[in-house]
C-alpha cells in the first residue's frame, strides 16, 4: 500500500548543502504566501547561541502559530536557520531537547486550517522524537552535500545548466565540464560564477571553456590553481610569473600565503602521481573525449583505491582526469616522487630557515619543472 502523501501545512528541511536548504525553504514559503494573500506571514530567526535564545525563538514560533491576521486569512511562517536540533552543545542540553519534543507534539496536534509552517535547519539529529514525530506529521526533506555524493559533478552541472539557461545564455559541454571541475562541490560559489561568466559574455549568448579559465580560475577556492597547472604543464616561465603574481597579491589578501600556494602545488602533484599509476597499471588508457573517462573510473575496483577522496584519483571529474592524463605525460612518475620531496623540503625552508619565502619557492619550482618537459620520442623505424 502506498504512503499518504506529505501534509501539505507543515514542512521540516535539513541538510549539509545549507544553500539548497535555504533556497526550498524560500520557495515553499513564497508559494504559501501567495496562496494563502496577506502581508501577515513571518520569519523567525531560529539561529541561537545558547538555550536561553533557543527557548525565545521557540516562544516566538508558538506566539506566530496562535496569532492570526487581523483581518483574516491564512498565515505563512518560516522559521529560519534552526540551530538547535542537531548534536552541538546547545541541541545537546536536556531542557532543549524536551522543549522541541513538546514543541513537536504540539504541531502534530495544531488545527492548521490555513496555517502554513516550514523549518529550515543544519544538522538534525534523526534519533530524537521531534525528527520521529514531524516525520509522521509532516513533510521531511534532507538536502545532503554534494561534497558527500559521488555523483557531485552531475548535480553540479545540472545546477549550473539550469542557472545558465535561466539567463538566457549557452554553454559548451567543455565549458560546462570546465566550470564545475573548476569550482567544486560547492552550490553557493558555482551559482555566483555562473553570475559572474553570464556578465563577462555580455551580449554574446554562448559561454566558452576560454570564459570560464578566464574568469573562475581567480577566485579563492582555486588557490594556488593556475601556478598548479602551469607546474602541472611543465612550464617553467608561466610558473615562475604566476609566483610573482601571487606573491604580489599576498600584500592585500591575509587569506593567502606562500603555505596556501605549497599545499595548492602539493595536491597537484599528489594528483599527477595517483594518474601516473592509474596509466602505469593500465586501469585507465588516454581518451580524446573526456566523458569517456567516467566509464574507464566506474570499472576500477573501489577497494584497489584510498577511501579519503583527496587520495582518490579516481574520484576526480572526468575533465580534469583528461587534463591530468596528458600532464601527467610531462613527468616519469620518479620525477614526481622527487618532487614531492622537494615541496616537503620546502615546507621545512619556510618553516625554520630565515630564507625569503620568494627565494624558496622560485628555487623549489626550478628544481620540480627542471626546463622544458621531454618530448615524446617518435618509434624509430630504420637508421639514418
Amino acid at each position: 500500500m502506498a504512503a499518504p502523501p506529505a501534509p501539505p501545512y507543515l514542512a521540516l528541511l535539513f541538510g549539509e548543502d545549507d544553500f539548497a536548504v535555504k533556497n526550498r525553504a524560500r520557495s515553499l514559503f513564497d508559494d504559501w504566501s501567495k496562496e494563502l494573500g496577506g502581508m501577515d506571514h513571518e520569519v523567525i530567526d531560529a539561529q541561537v547561541g545558547n538555550s536561553s535564545d533557543a527557548f525565545r525563538a521557540l516562544a516566538k514560533l508558538r506566539e506566530a502559530l496562535n496569532t492570526l491576521p487581523f483581518f483574516g486569512g491564512g498565515k505563512a511562517i518560516w522559521m529560519q536557520g534552526c540551530s538547535f536540533l542537531g548534536e552541538d552543545r546547545t541541541s545537546a542540553s536536556q531542557a532543549v531537547i524536551d522543549a522541541c519534543a513538546e514543541l513537536a507534539g504540539e504541531l502534530a496536534r495544531f488545527p492548521w486550517g490555513s496555517v502554513r509552517l516550514v523549518i529550515s535547519a543544519g544538522k538534525v539529529d534523526k534519533r530524537r522524537s521531534f525528527f520521529k514525530t514531524l516525520s509522521k506529521s509532516g513533510r521531511v526533506e534532507e538536502f545532503t552535500s554534494w561534497a558527500d555524493d559521488d555523483q557531485w559533478a552531475d548535480r553540479a552541472e545540472t545546477a549550473a545548466m539550469d542557472a545558465i539557461r535561466a539567463r538566457g545564455k549557452e554553454i559548451t559541454p567543455a565549458a560546462l565540464a570546465c566550470l564545475a571541475a573548476s569550482v567544486g562541490p560547492q552550490p553557493r560559489l558555482l551559482l555566483s560564477e555562473v553570475e559572474k561568466l553570464s556578465l563577462f559574455v555580455g551580449d554574446r549568448k554562448r559561454i566558452e571553456e576560454s570564459d570560464v579559465v578566464e574568469i573562475t580560475t581567480r577566485n579563492k577556492h582555486a588557490k594556488a590553481f593556475a601556478l598548479a597547472e602551469a607546474v602541472a604543464d611543465r612550464n617553467l616561465p608561466k610558473a615562475l610569473r604566476c609566483l610573482d603574481e601571487e606573491m604580489w597579491s599576498m600584500q592585500f589578501d591575509k587569506d593567502k600565503s606562500e603555505f596556501g600556494l605549497l599545499a595548492g602545488l602539493t595536491s597537484k602533484i599528489r594528483q599527477l602521481i595517483g594518474v601516473s599509476e592509474l596509466l602505469r597499471l593500465k586501469w585507465i588508457k588516454p581518451e580524446a573525449d573526456w566523458k569517456r573517462y567516467a566509464s574507464q573510473l566506474q570499472r576500477i575496483d573501489p577497494s584497489r583505491l584510498p577511501e579519503d577522496k583527496r587520495f582518490n584519483p579516481a574520484a576526480m571529474h572526468p575533465y580534469v582526469m583528461q587534463k591530468a592524463v596528458s600532464q601527467a605525460r610531462h613527468y616519469k612518475p620518479a620525477e614526481l616522487v622527487r618532487a614531492m620531496e622537494l615541496l616537503l623540503a620546502c615546507n621545512r625552508r619556510l618553516i625554520f630557515s630565515a630564507l625569503d619565502a620568494r627565494l624558496v619557492l622560485q628555487q623549489t619550482l626550478v628544481d620540480i619543472v627542471g626546463g622544458a618537459a621531454e618530448a615524446p620520442r617518435a618509434k624509430q623505424t630504420g637508421t639514418r
